[in-house]
């Protein structure tokens, strides 16, 4: 079978390797979709603080069952799955207090350990999430989404409050989605105007810039150190800033400025147990990603188009489609 390895910062190479046998407690999956998250950009580009080299890329998943032993949850040969890429320890400090999100030994998919872009692929059973209603592009996009739950779980957001967003990218549209499902009064805040159009489209207002609008909890999904620093006069006095993106650079924050607000800076990783509530929602239809996917690479196609993804105009979320590479019909 094929992997496409990210082997260091710029070179993906392209690598026969045998089909896995699974272990006990394990599935073996057919990858269909891998969802291209900013951090695959920045780990391609070297500056993410956390990938190692060299690492099979992919952590937005999707696949059909094809080989499985008896289960709790019935999965069975033939479902098609989310993959949760979260690999908790359950006995550290953080484990031990509900908090597996941020498991002091946490490997996810696709970041500390391989991940999704490769024909076949084998995981624990616990990860998968199936659903007999959403496709294979729904299901890639569960991990997106769980970001900006997690997120909107994080600042406390309640129908009362009014909440910004700044960044429309995905992480920052998932949030949205959360937010306005809490029924708080939101707005975005996006510098590059096809995305500011994209999310208008969707039914947000969005604004180029702040303009000295205050908002209860503000999340910055930028990932931007300068961008989260800027994000703290956004918040109202007594508010809550969220930093859902991620920088390896310093964040400078106006310390004066904090302490006058007495404002609240938290930081939201993962969607550790969101699986199942998100696919739930998306199946209801209170959550909708049905205009996200702009963009698609085959599995052999990202060693060579990678590189100019993230400049594709109106670009909002790429997938590879995998089964491309075996000359698999695509769904």
């Amino acid at each position: 079978m094929k992997q496409i390895v990210l082997d260091s910062p710029g070179v993906f190479l392209e690598r026969d390797v045998p089909i896995p046998e699974p272990p006990k407690g394990e599935a073996l999956l057919r990858m269909e979709k891998v969802g291209v998250c900013g951090s695959d950009f920045h780990a391609f580009a070297g500056r993410h603080p956390i990938y190692t080299y060299p690492r099979v890329i992919g952590h937005e998943l999707s696949a059909t069952v094809i080989g499985i032993d008896s289960n709790e949850g019935g999965i069975q040969v033939g479902d098609k799955c989310a993959i949760e890429p979260y690999i908790a320890c359950g006995q550290c400090r953080a484990c031990s207090k509900g908090k597996n999100n941020c498991c002091e030994q946490l490997r996810v998919l696709g970041i500390h350990v391989d991940g999704g872009l490769q024909e076949y692929f084998s995981v624990p059973i616990s990860l998968l999430h199936k659903s007999d209603l959403l496709s294979l592009d729904q299901l890639a996009l569960v991990e997106t989404l769980g970001i900006g739950a997690h997120a909107v779980l994080r600042g406390g957001l309640t129908a009362s409050d009014s909440a910004i967003i700044v960044g429309a990218g995905p992480i920052g549209i998932a949030v949205a989605q959360f937010a306005a499902a809490s029924g708080a009064k939101i707005h975005i805040i996006e510098k590059v105007e096809s995305r500011r159009t994209f999310v208008q489209e969707m039914g947000y207002t969005a604004f180029p810039a702040s303009e000295g609008r205050r908002a209860d909890v503000v999340f910055d999904a930028t990932g931007n150190a300068a961008a989260m620093g800027e994000s703290l006069t956004c918040v109202a006095t007594g508010g809550s800033l969220v930093f859902v993106g991620l920088t390896r650079e310093p964040v400078c924050i106006d310390d004066s400025l904090f302490h006058r607000k007495e404002a609240t800076i938290m930081a939201s990783r993962n969607s550790y147990g969101l699986f199942p509530q998100i696919i739930k929602r998306i199946e209801e239809g209170s959550i909708d990603t049905s205009h996200w996917i702009t963009d698609r690479l085959t599995l052999t196609q990202v060693a060579t188009e990678f590189e100019n993804l993230p400049t594709r105009p109106g670009l909002i979320k790429a997938i590879v489609d995998v089964r491309e590479r075996m000359g698999a019909e695509t769904q």
